[in-house]
């Protein structure tokens, strides 16, 4: 055979030969991630007689043989594996860099270490570049096993914990996955407003803005200092203003020189100025503006009421009926008082509409989104899926595979009441009423997903009197063409449904409910001028999170959770 028509070398030797590659030093920093030594197909050891620099910091350590050398574990946040580090006692005061938490930065050689041991790889030190101490006494995230609401009142640090870091690397791949499913089918990403004044869910449990409080409370204290003009001032005022008048007409009659014509007319543009000023402080008054025993919105910054917003979609939509097939992605607020362990008053969702598409179209989007991510987590993150098994929910990696690997259930509404009351006849109880036109509960949810299919169920046709007002209507004028995600775990992911693009029906629906047309003429417009078919969905972010991961409580799948009473950092 030729040199030229040699066969390439089997896999395993590509492998072989990839292994021996020099590591690589991170781009921005003067260190290698630990990633790039222990996330190796062989655990590192074919870079053994490497010298490196590692940063990190340590999760045990402990002195041996009588002092003379300690083992670190070290951990730089780029896997959930940490970098078994050897320093011996002429390099460092030992009992600087054993306690958990301490941050050391280390140059030395990568070693196999004897045989029986777990690590694959060991750093031999020599030389202790930088060390961040800690008093073990007053740390307050130790080495012991700590629960997560414990966690919790330590936002600034529960991130150096092996479950908030997993969560932090699984949030960052569904993120950058969530990107690459939308970019991959040609959506485009739009920025929407955090700022809003429509509410999209009708639900009226939103944040306010506004700068009347603090522009209130600052008055009140210049009021303070600096009092408004009394009734005496006031008059004071007018008469200099009468005088100054006065002396301009005396001097006009008496054919005065242009000059002391024009020095006395800017003394009475002077007085007049000042007069001006002296009424408008005379109107201030403290307190918050009322007008007709209402608070005065003119006044507020936006010179009307504004709010946090608890969804992008009415916004997006506006892209979607000009460049059709857009997505938004950030965070959303609502003011709930509920202390649930699915509730956060900031959370963030993602929310992409389809022109020129139906509820078919709609459903399908969402199901090739889900499988997308499971494939992604379980292509990209198995490291840290492993860890949440071990640590939280056994049955996590196995429910992404089925998820992945399986067509979803579709079954109308109407079908799923029928099931959910064929159940309760056999015996099933439910604390929440089954029956036509009820919203479906958690539990609703969780059964048709975790025991009657067992696999993950679209609902589709909902009642309108369940939905907002710009789901488009069936013809039977009783449901709406909506549906939800429903997976094992969590319940409803997703809640999507095809958009009402008929001017008269969705103007009739707005009045429906109840809702002002005023503030939706701009979406009204999108179905007077050049209305199309669309449709869309919203993901919640942190379910999806929690749906992989088997965490039990959002708040922990968010770094930094806000909720009733709490808004740490």
């Amino acid at each position: 055979m030729a040199e030229t028509d040699q066969a390439p070398p089997p896999s395993d030797q590509l492998a072989a030969m990839n292994l021996t590659d020099t590591v690589e030093k991170h781009a921005f920093s003067d260190r290698v991630l630990i990633r790039s030594i222990v996330g190796r197909p062989d655990g590192g050891a074919g870079l053994a007689g490497q010298r490196v620099r590692a940063g990190g910091w340590v999760k045990t350590g402990r002195e041996q043989g009588k002092g003379t050398f300690a083992f670190l574990e070290l951990n730089d946040g780029s896997c959930p594996a940490n970098l078994q580090v050897i320093v011996d006692t002429g390099l460092a005061v030992l009992s600087k860099l054993v306690a958990t938490g301490t941050c050391v930065v280390v140059d030395g050689i990568l070693k196999v270490p004897p045989e029986g041991t777990r690590q694959k790889i060991e750093l031999r030190v020599e030389k202790v570049v930088s060390v961040g101490e800690v008093d073990p006494a007053k740390y307050p995230i130790p080495k012991t096993k700590l629960t997560l609401e414990f966690l919790r009142d330590h936002l600034h640090l529960r991130a150096r914990t092996n479950t908030i870091a997993a969560i932090a690397r699984i949030r960052n791949a569904l993120a950058f996955a969530t990107h690459s499913f939308f970019q991959e089918h040609n959506f485009l990403y739009v920025h929407t407003p955090i700022l809003t004044t429509s509410d999209c869910e009708g639900a009226g449990e939103m944040f306010q803005v506004t700068t009347l409080i603090s522009e209130s409370e600052k008055l009140e204290k210049e009021l303070i200092k600096n009092p408004p003009p009394s009734e005496v001032d006031m008059e004071a005022a007018r008469q200099v203003v009468s005088e100054r008048g006065e002396a301009v007409k005396q001097l006009k009659a008496a054919k005065a020189s242009k000059s002391e014509i024009t020095a006395s007319v800017a003394e009475l543009n002077k007085a007049k100025e000042n007069l001006s000023k002296l009424e408008e402080r005379s109107k201030l008054k403290p307190g918050i503006p009322k007008k007709d025993g209402k608070i005065d919105y003119t006044q507020d910054f936006f010179a009307r009421q504004a709010f946090l917003t608890v969804s992008g979609q009415l916004q997006v939509e506006t892209y979607a009926c000009a460049v059709s097939n857009v997505y938004t992605f950030g965070p959303t607020f609502r003011a709930e008082h509920s202390h649930t362990s699915r509730h956060l008053a900031e959370f963030w969702m993602v929310e992409p509409e389809i022109a020129f598409a139906d509820l078919q179209d709609d459903m399908n989007c969402a199901e090739a989104y889900v499988k997308y991510m499971c494939n992604w987590l379980l292509d990209k993150c198995l490291d840290d899926m492993q860890f949440m098994a071990k640590s939280y929910d056994k049955g996590c990696i196995d429910r992404l595979r089925m998820v992945a690997s399986i067509p979803f259930v579709r079954i109308s509404y109407t079908e799923a009441v029928e099931l959910l009351e064929e159940a309760v006849k056999g015996g099933k109880k439910f604390e929440n009423e089954v029956k036509w036109g009820i919203d479906l509960a958690s539990e609703h949810e969780r059964y048709l997903t975790e025991v009657k299919f067992q696999k993950p169920v679209i609902v589709y046709n909902y009642p309108k009197g369940i939905k907002a007002f710009y789901m488009r209507l069936n013809d039977d004028l009783k449901t709406v063409a909506a549906m939800d995600v429903l997976v094992p775990k969590v319940g409803e992911l997703i809640g999507g449904s095809q958009r009402e693009e008929r001017y008269e029906v969705i103007r009739e629906r707005i009045l429906e409910v109840g809702l002002p047309l005023e503030p939706y003429e701009w979406y009204l417009d999108l179905r007077r001028y050049g209305t199309v078919k669309h449709c869309g969905f919203g993901l919640g972010f942190e379910r999806m999170i929690l749906f992989a991961t088997g965490i039990e409580n959002i708040r922990d799948v968010i770094p930094f959770p806000r909720y009733p009473g709490r808004a740490d950092l």
